[in-house]
């Protein structure tokens, strides 16, 4: 098969080989239900997903509603939530996160882009995460694993997270786009690994601008 030799053919090859190499690739942060999804994708900020999995069971038991956390002292919640670092910060997000739910939108996570950006703690990478696994709307989140191989592939020169967000979206499907962001975030973790990027084992290797090979 011809190398794809544009951004946009490097985006649809990549999305095609990724879909085969990580056919199941789903959220790895347990959750319920988009309430769950958001207060977690709050905490993942400068953590691990395992270590934010590790954190949220008694999180949820203590405060499984927006109403329940809203009025959850903040220094129970800084407690339970600790070790994912800037604890203080993410408590304060996610209690202020909660009380908006409750206010503004009778207790459910609206799905509305500039509705969840308005939310304490959120930004666009966390909402797209909401909207495309919780939701099952249009979303791709950008973390450091998406505009990292998105760079490399030469599918974006952005950095700008936003940039990298409104580039690569036309070069998906819409209903796909958090698919595509999953598998970029999969292949990041486990093939091309920041520092041992392993080449060697990439399916993208045949048309990647970065190859080592």
């Amino acid at each position: 098969m011809a190398k794809p030799r544009s951004p946009k053919g490097r985006a649809k090859r990549a999305h095609e080989l990724l879909g085969q190499e990580y056919p199941e690739a789903v959220c790895e942060l347990d959750h319920q239900n988009a309430f769950e999804l958001l207060t977690a994708t709050i905490l993942s900020a400068q953590c691990t997903d395992k270590r934010v999995n590790m954190v949220t069971p008694d999180l949820f038991a203590a405060y499984p509603t927006p109403e329940a956390l809203a009025s959850a002292p903040l220094a129970h919640v800084e407690e339970l939530v600790h070790t994912t670092g800037f604890y203080a910060n993410k408590a304060r997000n996610m209690v202020g996160m909660a009380q908006e739910l409750v206010a503004r939108f009778g207790g459910e996570v609206p799905a509305k882009m500039a509705d969840l950006v308005s939310l304490p703690g959120v930004g666009r990478k966390t909402a797209n995460v909401v909207r495309s696994v919780a939701l099952g709307l249009p979303g791709l989140p950008v973390d450091t694993h998406v505009s990292r191989l998105s760079n490399l592939l030469g599918i974006t020169e952005h950095k700008d997270p936003v940039k990298i967000e409104m580039e690569l979206n036309p070069m998906v499907p819409a209903a796909e786009r958090g698919d595509f962001s999953l598998r970029l975030i999969f292949h990041g973790r486990r093939v091309c690994i920041a520092r041992r990027p392993r080449c060697g084992d990439c399916v993208l290797a045949d048309f990647c601008p970065s190859c080592a090979l």
